[in-house]
Protein backbone atom coordinates (compact mmCIF):
# COMPACT_ATOMS: atom_id res chain seq x y z
CA UNK A 1 0.00 0.00 0.00
CA UNK A 2 1.19 3.23 -0.96
CA UNK A 3 1.16 6.37 1.63
CA UNK A 4 -2.45 7.55 1.96
CA UNK A 5 -4.83 9.34 3.91
CA UNK A 6 -7.54 8.15 5.77
CA UNK A 7 -10.55 10.77 6.68
CA UNK A 8 -12.48 10.45 10.02
CA UNK A 9 -15.16 9.35 8.91
CA UNK A 10 -13.70 6.39 7.78
CA UNK A 11 -12.43 5.80 11.33
CA UNK A 12 -15.72 6.96 12.86
CA UNK A 13 -17.50 3.88 10.60
CA UNK A 14 -14.76 1.51 11.73
CA UNK A 15 -15.43 2.26 15.36
CA UNK A 16 -19.17 2.06 15.11
CA UNK A 17 -19.28 -1.28 12.82
CA UNK A 18 -16.42 -3.06 15.32
CA UNK A 19 -16.05 -0.76 18.86
CA UNK A 20 -19.53 0.46 18.99
CA UNK A 21 -19.00 1.42 22.90
CA UNK A 22 -16.06 3.59 21.60
CA UNK A 23 -17.86 5.26 18.31
CA UNK A 24 -19.20 8.28 20.64
CA UNK A 25 -16.34 9.53 21.59
CA UNK A 26 -13.98 12.81 20.93
CA UNK A 27 -12.08 11.99 17.66
CA UNK A 28 -9.26 14.17 16.70
CA UNK A 29 -6.55 14.11 14.04
CA UNK A 30 -2.50 14.28 15.11
CA UNK A 31 -0.36 15.13 13.22
CA UNK A 32 3.00 13.08 12.63
CA UNK A 33 3.21 9.52 12.08
CA UNK A 34 5.12 7.81 9.31
CA UNK A 35 3.76 4.34 8.78
CA UNK A 36 0.82 5.30 10.80
CA UNK A 37 -2.15 7.92 11.10
CA UNK A 38 -3.33 8.70 14.15
CA UNK A 39 -6.27 10.01 15.99
CA UNK A 40 -6.99 10.75 19.35
CA UNK A 41 -9.96 9.07 21.06
CA UNK A 42 -11.53 10.61 23.65
CA UNK A 43 -9.33 10.95 26.65
CA UNK A 44 -7.06 8.08 27.00
CA UNK A 45 -6.93 6.27 23.43
CA UNK A 46 -5.54 6.76 20.29
CA UNK A 47 -6.23 5.09 16.98
CA UNK A 48 -3.50 4.11 14.66
CA UNK A 49 -4.45 2.98 11.07
CA UNK A 50 -1.14 1.72 8.99
CA UNK A 51 -0.70 3.65 5.33
CA UNK A 52 2.20 2.18 4.01
CA UNK A 53 3.84 -0.34 2.25
CA UNK A 54 5.57 -1.91 5.75
CA UNK A 55 3.45 -0.51 8.00
CA UNK A 56 1.23 -3.82 8.86
CA UNK A 57 3.92 -5.47 9.12
CA UNK A 58 5.08 -3.56 11.76
CA UNK A 59 1.71 -2.63 13.56
CA UNK A 60 1.30 -6.66 14.01
CA UNK A 61 4.84 -6.66 16.15
CA UNK A 62 3.17 -4.19 18.06
CA UNK A 63 0.32 -5.70 18.99
CA UNK A 64 1.90 -9.11 19.46
CA UNK A 65 4.41 -8.39 21.67
CA UNK A 66 3.75 -4.57 23.75
CA UNK A 67 0.81 -5.81 25.74
CA UNK A 68 3.54 -8.35 27.18
CA UNK A 69 6.63 -5.99 27.42
CA UNK A 70 4.28 -3.03 28.99
CA UNK A 71 3.60 -4.38 32.07
CA UNK A 72 7.23 -4.20 33.26
CA UNK A 73 8.03 -0.69 31.53
CA UNK A 74 8.56 2.15 33.99
CA UNK A 75 6.80 4.43 31.05
CA UNK A 76 3.40 5.00 29.47
CA UNK A 77 3.75 3.02 26.18
CA UNK A 78 0.66 2.57 23.57
CA UNK A 79 -0.17 -0.45 24.60
CA UNK A 80 -3.15 -1.93 22.34
CA UNK A 81 -5.94 -2.24 24.05
CA UNK A 82 -8.69 -3.08 20.80
CA UNK A 83 -7.38 -4.69 17.70
CA UNK A 84 -9.25 -3.13 14.40
CA UNK A 85 -10.07 -6.32 12.08
CA UNK A 86 -9.74 -6.26 8.80
CA UNK A 87 -13.11 -5.73 6.79
CA UNK A 88 -14.51 -4.45 3.88
CA UNK A 89 -14.15 -0.78 4.66
CA UNK A 90 -10.46 -1.22 5.55
CA UNK A 91 -8.06 -4.73 4.31
CA UNK A 92 -5.58 -3.76 7.22
CA UNK A 93 -5.94 -5.04 10.73
CA UNK A 94 -5.64 -1.45 13.02
CA UNK A 95 -5.59 -0.46 16.46
CA UNK A 96 -7.05 0.95 19.22
CA UNK A 97 -4.11 1.93 22.04
CA UNK A 98 -3.34 4.07 24.88
CA UNK A 99 -2.50 7.43 24.41
CA UNK A 100 0.79 9.12 25.68
CA UNK A 101 -0.01 12.45 27.04
CA UNK A 102 2.59 14.99 25.99
CA UNK A 103 4.78 16.18 22.90
CA UNK A 104 7.36 14.57 20.62
CA UNK A 105 10.91 15.62 21.27
CA UNK A 106 11.52 16.66 18.11
CA UNK A 107 8.96 19.59 18.60
CA UNK A 108 9.86 19.39 22.63
CA UNK A 109 13.34 18.31 23.03
CA UNK A 110 14.45 16.55 26.62
CA UNK A 111 15.94 19.72 28.50
CA UNK A 112 16.39 18.33 32.20
CA UNK A 113 19.73 16.04 32.89
CA UNK A 114 17.64 14.02 35.31
CA UNK A 115 16.27 12.14 32.13
CA UNK A 116 19.11 10.05 31.62
CA UNK A 117 17.77 8.16 34.88
CA UNK A 118 14.74 7.93 33.25
CA UNK A 119 15.96 6.43 30.25
CA UNK A 120 18.57 4.07 32.23
CA UNK A 121 15.38 2.71 34.07
CA UNK A 122 13.46 2.10 30.98
CA UNK A 123 16.54 0.54 28.93
CA UNK A 124 16.59 -1.57 32.33
CA UNK A 125 12.99 -2.81 32.11
CA UNK A 126 13.09 -3.65 28.73
CA UNK A 127 16.59 -5.15 27.51
CA UNK A 128 15.93 -8.40 29.09
CA UNK A 129 16.61 -11.91 27.17
CA UNK A 130 14.37 -12.24 24.27
CA UNK A 131 12.73 -15.24 23.29
CA UNK A 132 13.39 -17.28 20.53
CA UNK A 133 10.40 -16.52 18.35
CA UNK A 134 11.02 -12.77 18.99
CA UNK A 135 11.05 -10.64 16.19
CA UNK A 136 14.32 -9.53 14.27
CA UNK A 137 15.31 -7.00 11.97
CA UNK A 138 17.64 -6.66 8.91
CA UNK A 139 19.25 -3.23 9.99
CA UNK A 140 18.65 -2.99 14.06
CA UNK A 141 20.47 -4.47 16.52
CA UNK A 142 22.76 -6.52 14.15
CA UNK A 143 26.18 -6.25 14.21
CA UNK A 144 27.91 -2.83 12.95
CA UNK A 145 30.07 -4.58 10.11
CA UNK A 146 26.39 -5.29 8.47
CA UNK A 147 25.33 -1.66 8.07
CA UNK A 148 26.19 0.34 5.10
CA UNK A 149 26.29 3.83 5.93
CA UNK A 150 28.88 5.77 3.72
CA UNK A 151 26.06 7.67 1.49
CA UNK A 152 24.53 8.94 5.17
CA UNK A 153 27.85 10.95 5.43
CA UNK A 154 27.18 12.79 2.12
CA UNK A 155 25.03 15.21 3.92
CA UNK A 156 27.79 16.25 6.20
CA UNK A 157 30.56 15.98 3.55
CA UNK A 158 31.71 19.17 3.49
CA UNK A 159 31.11 20.21 7.28
CA UNK A 160 34.06 20.28 9.57
CA UNK A 161 32.21 17.16 11.52
CA UNK A 162 32.26 14.92 8.33
CA UNK A 163 36.11 13.42 9.89
CA UNK A 164 35.14 12.91 13.52
CA UNK A 165 31.90 11.33 13.04
CA UNK A 166 33.33 8.97 10.16
CA UNK A 167 35.95 8.47 13.06
CA UNK A 168 33.52 7.36 15.46
CA UNK A 169 31.70 5.50 13.46
CA UNK A 170 34.92 3.30 12.63
CA UNK A 171 36.05 3.19 16.40
CA UNK A 172 31.86 1.22 16.44
CA UNK A 173 32.52 -1.30 13.82
CA UNK A 174 36.00 -2.04 15.10
CA UNK A 175 34.60 -2.46 19.06
CA UNK A 176 33.71 -6.35 19.75
CA UNK A 177 30.23 -7.19 19.00
CA UNK A 178 27.71 -7.77 21.60
CA UNK A 179 28.58 -11.34 22.74
CA UNK A 180 25.62 -12.31 24.87
CA UNK A 181 21.96 -13.49 23.78
CA UNK A 182 19.79 -11.02 21.65
CA UNK A 183 17.79 -9.10 24.54
CA UNK A 184 14.43 -6.77 23.68
CA UNK A 185 15.19 -3.75 21.75
CA UNK A 186 12.72 -0.76 20.93
CA UNK A 187 14.89 -0.62 18.03
CA UNK A 188 13.99 3.05 17.15
CA UNK A 189 14.64 5.52 19.98
CA UNK A 190 14.47 9.14 18.29
CA UNK A 191 13.15 12.08 18.55
CA UNK A 192 9.60 11.33 16.96
CA UNK A 193 8.89 8.49 19.04
CA UNK A 194 9.40 9.62 22.76
CA UNK A 195 7.55 12.06 24.39
CA UNK A 196 7.81 15.09 26.59
CA UNK A 197 6.56 16.88 29.68
CA UNK A 198 8.05 19.97 31.33
CA UNK A 199 11.49 19.01 29.39
CA UNK A 200 11.38 15.82 30.83
CA UNK A 201 11.16 12.22 29.27
CA UNK A 202 7.65 11.12 29.80
CA UNK A 203 6.51 8.16 27.83
CA UNK A 204 7.81 5.84 24.80
CA UNK A 205 6.09 5.63 21.52
CA UNK A 206 5.91 3.39 18.38
CA UNK A 207 7.03 -0.07 18.66
CA UNK A 208 6.93 -1.54 15.46
CA UNK A 209 10.53 -1.54 15.09
CA UNK A 210 10.87 -3.57 17.96
CA UNK A 211 13.19 -6.85 17.84
CA UNK A 212 16.25 -8.90 19.37
CA UNK A 213 19.70 -7.90 19.26
CA UNK A 214 22.23 -5.76 20.24
CA UNK A 215 21.33 -3.24 23.20
CA UNK A 216 24.00 -0.72 21.89
CA UNK A 217 21.06 0.33 19.61
CA UNK A 218 18.59 1.52 21.60
CA UNK A 219 21.75 3.09 24.06
CA UNK A 220 22.50 5.51 21.07
CA UNK A 221 19.07 7.26 22.20
CA UNK A 222 21.34 8.61 25.41
CA UNK A 223 23.35 10.97 22.96
CA UNK A 224 20.52 11.19 20.19
CA UNK A 225 17.34 12.25 23.03
CA UNK A 226 19.66 13.21 26.24
CA UNK A 227 20.56 16.97 27.08
CA UNK A 228 24.06 17.67 26.86
CA UNK A 229 26.37 16.26 30.02
CA UNK A 230 23.64 13.30 30.93
CA UNK A 231 25.98 11.00 29.77
CA UNK A 232 28.09 10.23 32.79
CA UNK A 233 24.48 10.25 34.69
CA UNK A 234 23.22 7.82 32.15
CA UNK A 235 25.89 5.21 32.61
CA UNK A 236 25.91 5.21 36.62
CA UNK A 237 22.36 4.47 36.24
CA UNK A 238 23.13 1.77 33.81
CA UNK A 239 25.71 -0.82 35.06
CA UNK A 240 25.48 -3.34 32.13
CA UNK A 241 27.40 -0.84 29.12
CA UNK A 242 31.00 -1.95 28.93
CA UNK A 243 33.32 -0.12 26.89
CA UNK A 244 32.83 -1.97 23.77
CA UNK A 245 28.87 -1.79 24.01
CA UNK A 246 29.75 2.71 24.53
CA UNK A 247 31.46 2.49 21.92
CA UNK A 248 29.18 0.98 19.30
CA UNK A 249 26.07 3.31 21.03
CA UNK A 250 28.10 6.27 20.40
CA UNK A 251 28.96 5.52 17.00
CA UNK A 252 25.53 4.71 16.27
CA UNK A 253 24.31 7.75 17.77
CA UNK A 254 26.62 9.71 15.50
CA UNK A 255 24.86 7.86 11.99
CA UNK A 256 21.46 8.25 13.58
CA UNK A 257 22.08 11.86 13.73
CA UNK A 258 22.85 11.98 10.16
CA UNK A 259 19.60 10.75 9.20
CA UNK A 260 17.85 13.20 11.10
CA UNK A 261 20.00 15.71 9.93
CA UNK A 262 19.00 14.20 6.10
CA UNK A 263 15.65 13.82 6.54
CA UNK A 264 14.91 17.10 8.02
CA UNK A 265 16.82 18.67 4.99
CA UNK A 266 14.37 17.16 2.59
CA UNK A 267 11.55 18.53 5.10
CA UNK A 268 13.35 22.25 4.62
CA UNK A 269 12.84 21.39 0.95
CA UNK A 270 9.29 20.55 1.27
CA UNK A 271 10.52 16.93 -0.54
CA UNK A 272 8.16 14.15 0.34
CA UNK A 273 8.92 12.28 3.42
CA UNK A 274 10.88 15.16 5.09
CA UNK A 275 10.23 16.71 8.27
CA UNK A 276 11.65 20.43 8.98
CA UNK A 277 11.60 19.53 13.12
CA UNK A 278 14.31 16.21 12.54
CA UNK A 279 17.09 18.91 11.26
CA UNK A 280 17.72 20.86 14.94
CA UNK A 281 17.09 17.54 16.37
CA UNK A 282 19.71 15.72 14.40
CA UNK A 283 22.38 18.62 14.46
CA UNK A 284 22.45 18.68 17.67
CA UNK A 285 22.88 15.06 18.88
CA UNK A 286 25.29 15.03 16.39
CA UNK A 287 27.35 17.27 18.04
CA UNK A 288 26.55 15.43 21.80
CA UNK A 289 27.85 12.16 20.14
CA UNK A 290 31.13 14.08 18.78
CA UNK A 291 31.65 15.63 22.26
CA UNK A 292 33.79 13.92 24.55
CA UNK A 293 32.37 11.30 27.07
Amino acid sequence: MDEVKFEQDLVRALLRDQHPDLADLELRDVSGGWDNQQWRLGHDLAVRMPRTERAPALLHIEQTWLPMLAERLPLPTPTPVRIGKPSSRFEHTWTIARWVEGEPADHAPITRIEAAEILAGFLRALHHQAPADAPTNPSRGIPLAGLRVDDWFDVIADHADADPAREVWEEAVAAPAWPSAPVWLHGDLHPANVIVRDGMLAGVIDFGDMCAGDPAVDLAAVWVLLPAGAVARFLDAYPLADEAMIRRARGLAAVKSLILILIGWAGDRGAPGGKPTWGPAGRAALDRALAPI
